[in-house]
């Protein structure tokens, strides 16, 4: 019933590390008029992007339409429609996982008048004549074109409205009525849609049946990956929550919202399935039934999912380990040297297959320099270092490749751009980020130093402290006054997961003294920004494992949003 897909590469680039360009919207056009109340917002495809988030509002930036979504692609349907006579504003953010997003500037369009009231809808759930429906059931039904909002009406005879009179439900698509419905009785419904120029007319009643009252198990809520969720590992473990009273799930998975070409009704008994492989960027749909000795659940919501681009993660069943084919490297992103000496000669030590070397003009143009694990450089500028590794695939070679920009840049005087604080214990580190065109060392607090070719101080005692920079060269220092923040505080640094029961889990930790703040969520990523795991703010914590495999020693990412869907984002680091 596993259909595990392994044809998952693709030829693809590595993400570029240098900054994207805001998409071209599509339909509608910016400035656009009479624009259809059921339009698909379209823009195009930027290279480097996982994926994207749509705000629509009434003013620039604003999501008083709809609030921000991840889109499918790119391109996105609002579900209930576009408000008529409207100017709309776009609002398009570029999503990463490993920096920060990029939110575009506001394209505008005007929808179209309202010029009729309605049409009538059809119900969906439960269907027309259907029988043996849960009394507890919930009521759906189409998005009308032009709608503003729907009245619902139950009886328990034809047009009768003695369970609900014409209830006004707002513009939404379903309802759950407040109590059961009557067992073992003909239910009556009538959904009528109304807008501003009047209520749809003649609309018709369809009818279900209700059976005996009975404790079936209610629907269940997909834990991971989340109904949208994009940038999904190609081999995950699908959870949701546990149900009460349930015996077991009927999951459902394919490619298509009524396709069952991965799963077909495969039952588990537990909350999770095993390891399923995906193929590469494609959209998957899934849906979770829950069911004991009196029947499955009704109505149950289905959810889909986008899969990551690129060569893995992968599990390799063989070996039980997870397997990405890009090469890691670990390069800088600034070699200095001095003005009339000799050319620049940089050598990788990065284990890959194969290398490039690209110099970047002031366009944006590459030229490739070399092709081998060692370049020579005569002159100061923008350039981008690639490693790569191959597989083979339905006999083509593809290319796996991973790179970072750099600059080469002549002594001058620094300037310190940040210091960057993390609070751990009863001290802090402090990271000086500085630019120029130079070789820089650092001291802290004395001017003579010691001065340190690490950018990065440890075990600093907390308060303010001054920071110099100077060029080895001679070309001069600078000092900068570091006041410490102590409004960011609560997310660990580092953890040890070795069993001394010493941080050996990576968790929040609420400041003291501070307002409480609740996380609807926190999320662990990788550096590459692949989804690893996501922890509930009242659990013991990540304890630096995933489905039991350790992972090794490294710098990881998090992204928590709080119950007010503020994100908080930062790194730490796993110790062994």
């Amino acid at each position: 019933m596993l259909n595990r897909i392994y044809i998952f590469f693709a030829l693809i680039m590595g993400l570029s590390t240098y900054a994207q360009e805001c998409p071209d919207m599509v339909f509608p056009a910016d400035g656009a008029t009479n624009v259809p109340l059921d339009a698909t917002i379209d823009w195009e495809s930027v290279d480097g992007v996982p994926s994207y988030n749509i705000t629509l509002g009434t003013t620039p930036g604003g999501d008083d339409i709809l609030s921000s979504q991840f889109a499918s692609g790119s391109s996105y349907t609002p579900p209930l429609g576009l408000p008529a006579n409207t100017t709309i504003y776009v609002t398009i953010t570029l999503f990463f996982f490993n920096q920060p997003n990029i939110t575009c500037p506001s394209t505008t369009f005007t929808t179209e008048p309202l010029t009729a009231i309605p049409n009538c809808t059809q119900v969906t759930n439960p269907p027309d004549m259907a029988i043996d429906v849960n009394p507890n059931t919930a009521i759906s039904w189409d998005y009308v074109y032009g709608a503003t909002g729907y009245l619902l009406s139950l009886g328990t005879s034809p047009g009768g409205t003695e369970l609900l009179n014409n209830l006004d439900v707002g513009n939404t698509l379903s309802h759950n009525p407040s109590v059961e419905l009557p067992p073992q009785t003909t239910i009556y419904a009538t959904v009528t849609p109304y807008n501003i120029l009047g209520v749809a007319a003649g609309c018709s009643f369809q009818q279900f049946t209700t059976r005996e009252a009975s404790a079936i198990p209610d629907c269940t809520t997909i834990i991971y990956p989340q109904n949208g969720e994009t940038n999904v590992p190609l081999s995950p473990v699908l959870e949701w929550f546990a149900v009460p009273g349930a015996t077991g799930y009927v999951v459902t998975i394919g490619t298509t919202p009524t396709g069952t070409d991965i799963l077909d009704g495969a039952v588990f008994n537990t909350n999770s399935t095993p390891v399923v492989n995906f193929e590469p960027n494609k959209t998957f749909f899934i849906t979770i039934v829950p069911f004991n000795d009196a029947g499955q659940a009704e109505g149950c919501v289905q959810t889909s999912f986008t899969t990551l681009l690129g060569c893995g993660p992968y599990l390799d069943f063989e070996s039980g380990e997870y397997i990405t084919i890009n090469p890691v490297i670990d390069f800088p992103d600034t070699f200095s040297s001095c003005e009339n000496e000799g050319p620049l000669v940089i050598t990788s030590d990065d284990v890959a297959e194969g290398y490039r070397w690209y110099q970047i003009d002031q366009f944006g143009n590459e030229n490739l320099l070399s092709s081998t694990n060692e370049v020579t450089l005569t002159e100061n500028g923008t350039y981008r270092y690639e490693a790569y590794n191959t597989i083979v695939q339905n006999g083509n070679f593809i290319e796996c490749p991973s790179s970072q920009v750099f600059e080469v840049l002549s002594s001058e005087q620094p300037t310190i751009d940040n210091i960057v604080a993390r609070r751990t214990g009863q001290s802090l580190q402090l990271t000086i980020i500085a630019s120029g065109n130079g070789d820089y060392e650092y001291a802290i607090d004395n001017i003579n130093g010691p001065y340190s070719d690490s950018n990065v101080f440890t075990n600093v005692a907390l308060g303010n402290h001054t920071i110099y920079v100077r060029d080895k060269n001679g070309c001069g220092i600078t000092e900068r006054l570091f006041t410490q923040d102590l409004t960011v505080e609560g997310f660990p640094k580092f953890f040890t997961p070795n069993g001394d029961t010493i941080n050996d889990y990576w968790q929040f930790i609420q400041p003291r003294g501070s307002d409480p703040i609740i996380f609807q969520s926190i999320r662990i990523f990788d550096r590459f920004g692949m989804f690893l795991k996501q922890i509930s703010q009242d659990s013991q914590g990540w304890d630096g494992t995933v489905r039991g495999n350790r992972l090794p020693s490294g710098d990881y990412w998090f992204l928590a949003i709080d119950e007010d869907n503020r994100e908080f984002r930062g790194h730490f680091t796993l110790k062994r």
